[in-house]
């Protein structure tokens, strides 16, 4: 079935402007009717966060940004998805054009800079769904003009503590003048006090949801060494590796490449990975990460399993390579770990100093 809409589909969309072709994707999944996804292989199982995740792969957060689609994607086999990023108030973003197809580099740029509708409209689409199965994370944002950026993020863990199964906390999007400063230490420090009370507090009336946080690719070593710090200090449920680069590798090869804002997909493996390794050994095993970026099928996506992640996520390459690839990593990291004779546990972190080398 994904193989064929990606038949169908792809050489219609890629006729369009790229934000058209994923505003018309999004119309398409609401009204296609997918059947239920097919079992996932028991191996793939992963207990994470107090969550049990019936398979690793999940869709990253600024495909669905308003919850429009969970369960049409979760339909295509992801094994969960993260919604967002949601703004508390609504903000158009960029100016467009923002959103840029890379296709000699298998890559995207955006600068959308958290186009969002506000909290009202995707709190009430994740009430529509909220019982039915799926593990829906909210990635919640501060809106551009905000006096008060924490208190923002403090909102949305208010607003969606009924509905998300976990929230991201995202502070690392190169679109947003200034946010990426939310990564200093003094300041993270002050934000996670804020959100974890806030998100302690709503457990009392809707459970403990856990909290993870995203950070950028291309963090120093001594940046990195302030945010596992107070991340571990403040107990965050895990860390997410990591968002876009406003790094430029020199093997860009199309013309888009010169265009502002964030760069994804392929380009952005090795980056990602050595970013998702080191900070895995500077975890020391106290909370999981979902390493992101670059995966493109199940070698890659194995790869970043043995830098550290517990969990992946992806979403610029299915624009080149369509939904099939899910099934197709999934199987293939079935298959990769039975020829080893190695649980999923077993193999996160083995060759972490390996892709952490030189970091």
């Amino acid at each position: 079935m994904t193989g064929l809409i990606n038949l169908l589909t792809r050489p219609l969309l890629f006729a369009m402007e790229p934000e058209q072709a994923h505003g018309a994707t999004i119309a398409t999944l609401k009204h296609l009717p997918l059947p239920a996804a097919a079992p996932h292989d028991p191996c793939l199982a992963v207990d994470a966060f107090g969550l049990q995740f019936p398979a690793p792969l999940g869709m990253a957060p600024g495909f669905d940004k308003g919850g429009e689609v969970p369960d049409a994607l979760l339909r295509l086999g992801f094994g969960s998805v993260e919604v967002g990023t949601i703004t508390p108030l609504p903000q158009p973003g960029n100016p467009k054009p923002r959103l840029f197809r890379l296709k000699d580099d298998l890559a995207v740029i955006n600068r959308l800079g958290f186009n969002s509708e506000g909290h009202a409209a995707p709190h009430a689409r994740l009430v529509a769904r909220a019982k039915r199965p799926g593990i829906i994370g909210v990635n919640v944002g501060a809106n551009k003009e905000s006096a008060d950026r924490a208190g923002d993020y403090v909102t949305g863990i208010r607003a969606f503590a009924d509905v998300a199964h976990y929230f991201t906390i995202n502070i690392s999007s190169p679109n947003t003048p200034g946010l990426r400063d939310l990564q200093q230490a003094a300041a993270l420090d002050d934000l996670l006090a804020r959100v974890i009370a806030a998100r302690d507090e709503m457990s009392l009336q809707y459970g403990r949801k856990p909290l993870l946080l995203k950070i950028a690719p291309d963090l120093t070593a001594g940046d990195l060494d302030d945010i596992v710090r107070v991340a571990r200090a403040r107990g965050v449920d895990g860390m997410i590796v990591g968002n876009t680069t406003i790094e430029r590798p020199p093997t860009l090869r199309s013309a888009e490449a010169h265009e502002a804002g964030g760069l994804s997909g392929r380009p952005l493996f090795e980056l990602s990975t050595k970013m998702l390794a080191a900070t895995y050994l500077r975890v020391e095993g106290q909370f999981p990460i979902i390493g992101v970026g670059g995966i493109d099928g199940p070698e890659t996506a194995f790869a970043k399993i043995e830098a550290g992640a517990t969990l992946l996520q992806i979403y610029s390459v299915l624009v080149f390579e369509g939904p099939a690839l899910i099934g197709e990593i999934h199987r293939g990291l079935a298959h990769m770990l039975k020829a080893r004779g190695q649980t999923l546990k077993q193999a996160i972190g083995t060759r972490a100093a390996h892709f952490a080398a030189g970091f």
